[in-house]
């Protein structure tokens, strides 16, 4: 299995579904610039990202602010008023929602406009896979912190992302590490490490939970200083039995020895096939998938690499079978249309009315994915959204939409703030050549081709010749609403 897609079947088509999996889509000149390459160098192209320059600047406050932390935490604890302390609490509370509001917006820029999108594709991945939560964690630059983790650590190495991943303050606050002590070990992360993010269920023992606990009592965080520490005093240096090992064993032995398992490797890449291909791999295919990782060292660049080439990957049944998420609809709408990132805010709230909070999922699991995107609520929505994206007009956000919550937001204020919000719309000049905005089949054909990278059903074509032909002749807002008859189609929902 794995054998590489022969080169003589790769086109277009091809080079479009590569595009839209490995990264959220492109306008058809970058289709047609990776269908030139040939499939090795436009898979190269979009994996090997760290030789093309990012210079993406960090938000301002992205940084350890010791000062700032224990000025809020010194504060509220010294006050006696309890008025006193309930404005600084909320103060803290206003900086947490700004901030977290900065980093949705610098994020969804970056998978927007940037110039590495498998790397933001697989950040995406990973957050959705150590799905991680502000509104427990409830500081900003921790949660940037993690973002970048795995934005530096993407295609990485296994053991290394999953030992970083664990001692990542965040996921300490998370899954309440930093308060695990020998005479009390905390089991969250010790069950989650295993059963969510490297194993899955059925490859563990509650003893191996209990034990595991034990070992990795000692992590830590320091938060004045806003980062992990060993506290050996706080260890359980006893004798442990965890998955067949046996020693005085600590965190890092804990993740040496999941890692060591063969299961790790069979549970990550079949997640990561289904992330990418869009459905579950089957057995046969699973065990080429962990074969190629495990004699790569475990490394996941090599392993993605032959995935992406893979006859497997472009067949019949995966190429546009994979049920768009809020993000991949929304980013990949702007890349391919050529337009702007609606404001953060109307942005954030798009996603989070179609069910993808960033940096908030709904709980450790993270997002169920796959068909569970689509509902009747959440259709209607997404056709409203693309009719607010290529006119321009504000979608249907209230403040009823955002909870009150760490770094979300609610109330008038923010109601006020959507009465402000401007957005751009799609410019037709720029997508569309004066022929094709005169021509009524050109038109379609090249629609068809900027959305779909694919022909349209014949009764859908007919029925977009039907609303074209009821034209006398073609203006921008015909081409406007036939650009949003096509995204509220159900085949604009996958990709």
């Amino acid at each position: 299995m794995l054998k590489p897609l022969a080169t003589d079947k790769w086109n277009y088509a091809m080079a479009a579904h590569l595009l839209n999996r490995a990264g959220f889509g492109g306008t058809p000149e970058e289709i047609q610039k990776l269908a030139d390459m040939g499939p090795d160098q436009a898979v190269s192209s979009l994996i090997d990202f760290e030789n093309v320059p990012d210079n993406t600047p960090n938000p301002d406050w992205a940084r350890p602010d010791a000062e700032e932390i224990i000025k809020f935490r010194e504060a509220i604890r010294n006050t006696t008023d309890p008025q006193q302390r309930r404005m600084l609490q909320q103060e803290q509370q206003k900086l947490i929602q700004q901030r977290m509001m900065e980093l949705r917006g610098w994020w969804m820029q970056r998978m927007a406009k940037g110039p590495r999108p498998f790397q933001e594709k697989m950040v995406l991945f990973w957050h959705g896979h150590f799905a991680t939560s502000v509104e427990k964690v409830r500081n900003p630059y921790y949660m940037w912190r993690q973002n970048e983790l795995f934005r530096r650590l993407a295609t990485g190495n296994w053991l290394m992302l999953l030992t970083e991943a664990g001692k990542d303050p965040a996921m300490l606050v998370w899954l309440d590490q930093a308060q695990s002590r020998k005479d009390h070990p905390n089991e969250n992360f010790a069950r989650e490490v295993m059963e969510l993010f490297a194993l899955g269920e059925g490859h563990y023992t509650e003893k191996d939970i209990a034990e595991g606990a034990r070992a990795l009592t000692g992590w830590s965080l320091e938060p004045d200083q806003q980062k992990y520490v060993y506290r050996p005093r706080i260890h359980d240096d006893g004798s442990k039995t965890y998955l067949g090992r046996t020693g005085d064993l600590d965190g890092d032995d804990v993740i040496e020895t999941i890692v060591s398992q063969p299961q790790a490797a069979k549970f990550i890449t079949a997640k990561l096939w289904n992330y990418f291909a869009g459905q579950e791999p089957s057995m046969e295919l699973t065990n080429a998938l962990a074969a190629v990782f495990r004699g790569n060292g475990n490394n996941f660049k090599p392993f993605l690499r032959a995935m992406f080439r893979s006859e497997e990957f472009y067949s019949d049944d995966i190429v546009r079978n994979q049920v768009k998420s809020p993000v991949q609809w929304l980013i990949g709408s702007v890349r391919m249309l050529e337009c702007d990132l609606p404001p953060t805010l109307v942005s954030w709230g798009m996603v989070r009315q179609l069910g993808q909070d960033l940096f908030a999922p709904p709980n450790v699991k993270g997002w169920d994915g796959g068909v569970t995107w689509i509902t009747t609520n959440t259709l209607l929505t997404r056709y409203n959204d693309a009719q607010s994206l290529v006119e321009g007009t504000m979608p249907q956000l209230t403040a009823g939409d955002f909870a009150k919550k760490p770094g979300g937001g609610g109330g008038g204020k923010l109601e006020k703030a959507l009465q402000r919000v401007r957005m751009g719309g799609v410019k037709l000049d720029h997508i569309l050549t004066p022929d094709e905005r005169a021509d009524k089949d050109a038109l379609v054909a090249s629609l068809q081709n900027r959305l779909f990278q694919a022909r349209l059903a014949p009764d859908q074509q007919q029925a977009l010749h039907d609303f074209l032909d009821s034209k006398t002749r073609l203006n921008d807002a015909d081409i406007i609403t036939c650009i949003r008859l096509m995204m509220s189609t159900p085949e604009y929902q996958v990709t």
